[in-house]
């Protein structure tokens, strides 16, 4: 069978970290969305999303195709029901059209707004990733499931004994190092990657999921329900909070209830508020919206999405929301919604133009020896020109 795993509505309330991928290339718990459902799948899957990620993120087409929600995350009871689905029938719980099987290669025109079919109630419960705040928030359950699925019938390298221990949800992968650290599973598992690193000094409370190359540095004070993707640099202080991929947050400095993405870097003595002095619920920009949206949490830090940057001893407001490709620096508070391709701080901002946008990504895939090729420019330039409404400075 052929998978395919398309875009809902989501992908507008996702941004703006879902201007530069798929929905299904969101991270929560230690895998992303994709990884999780190609395990559970035990094959391949492409994607239906936005014009300017289908040539990074190709869809393939089939005589006969399931579509999937790419915003769900599986378990075992919905996937069971998906793959007894039957030509032309459409899984849904509630208003929410969860997978339906589709014949011919004109599935290509698929809509999720206009399905047609005989429609199946689905009667469970499962994980839909709808806003950014739902990554940090639900990684507890999702950190906790994957956990699972990917030691399942496994045995962990061996931990150093010069190493505290507590209790027994800790699993690490071959070639991971940690030694003198502190890893307590009592509150939630712990899942080291493969050559992943924590080094001396390090204290870290599951559930806790450190990705492949990934660095854990010295002293670092790390609390559940967090998620470090592969081949970052984590120091200082972090709380629930989940971290894509390639992005360093390396120094001193606090970190809570935050999602940072992919090719993210946060200076020395940054800080991010988590939490208002009236204790009222925090809001976040919505995109989709165009104005400030209640979340309902109390505790809210900061979205940041790729390619953005801060300088050292940035100051975040609760509730912040960082585009693509902005860069952050000087002194003050900036404001709580950073558009994309912004340069600048709390004394104003200005246009980070795509010249110079271009040449820093280059120096930084280069440092993790990626190519920043011309797919990663179109979309970078697609982001730039749909986002310049944002920038009336």
């Amino acid at each position: 069978m052929n998978y395919i795993l398309f875009d809902d509505a989501s992908a507008n309330q996702l941004a703006p970290l879902t201007f530069t991928r798929p929905v299904a290339e969101i991270r929560t718990g230690i895998l992303t969305i994709r990884e999780k459902w190609e395990i559970h799948l035990q094959q391949k899957v492409s994607f239906k999303t936005q014009p300017h990620l289908q040539a990074k993120f190709p869809l393939l087409t089939a005589d006969e195709s399931i579509f999937i929600n790419s915003s769900v995350c599986p378990n075992t009871k919905l996937l069971l029901q998906i793959k007894l689905l039957r030509a032309n029938e459409i899984l849904y719980s509630g208003d929410i059209l969860i997978a339906t099987r589709i014949e011919g290669k004109n599935s290509i025109e698929f809509d999720y707004k206009n399905p047609s079919g005989n429609r199946i109630e689905f009667e469970g419960d499962f994980i839909k990733i709808n806003f950014p705040e739902d990554i940090f928030y639900l990684n507890d359950k999702t950190l906790a499931e994957d956990f699972e699925l990917l030691t399942a019938g496994r045995k962990s390298a061996t931990i150093p004994t010069n190493n505290t221990l507590i209790g027994d949800k800790i699993f690490v992968e071959d070639g991971a190092v940690i030694n003198c650290a502190i890893l307590n599973s009592s509150t939630g598992p712990i899942y080291i990657g493969k050559d992943a690193e924590v080094m001396e000094g390090a204290m870290i409370r599951g559930p806790f999921s450190l990705g492949e190359h990934s660095q854990v540095k010295m002293g670092a004070k790390i609390y559940g329900a967090t998620t470090i993707g592969p081949y970052c640099k984590v120091g200082g202080e972090v709380s629930n909070s989940v971290i894509f991929g390639y992005s360093n947050k390396g120094h001193e400095g606090f970190l809570g209830n935050s999602v940072l993405g992919e090719w993210c870097n946060i200076g020395a003595n940054s800080d991010t508020s988590n939490l208002k002095n009236n204790y009222d619920q925090v809001r976040l920009w919505s995109y989709e919206k165009q104005t400030f949206r209640k979340t309902g949490l109390q505790f809210c830090g900061l979205i940041m999405a790729d390619h953005a940057k801060c300088g050292i001893n940035t100051m975040f407001n609760t509730g912040t929301v960082i585009g693509v490709s902005a860069n952050v620096f000087g002194s003050g508070y900036p404001r709580n919604f950073i558009p994309d391709f912004a340069w600048g701080g709390a004394s104003g901002f200005e246009v980070y133009q795509l010249n110079k946008c271009f040449e820093t990504a280059e120096r930084v895939f280069a440092r993790r020896s990626k190519e920043f090729d011309d797919d990663e420019k179109a979309i970078l330039e697609e982001v730039f020109a749909m986002t310049s409404t944002y920038r009336n400075f």
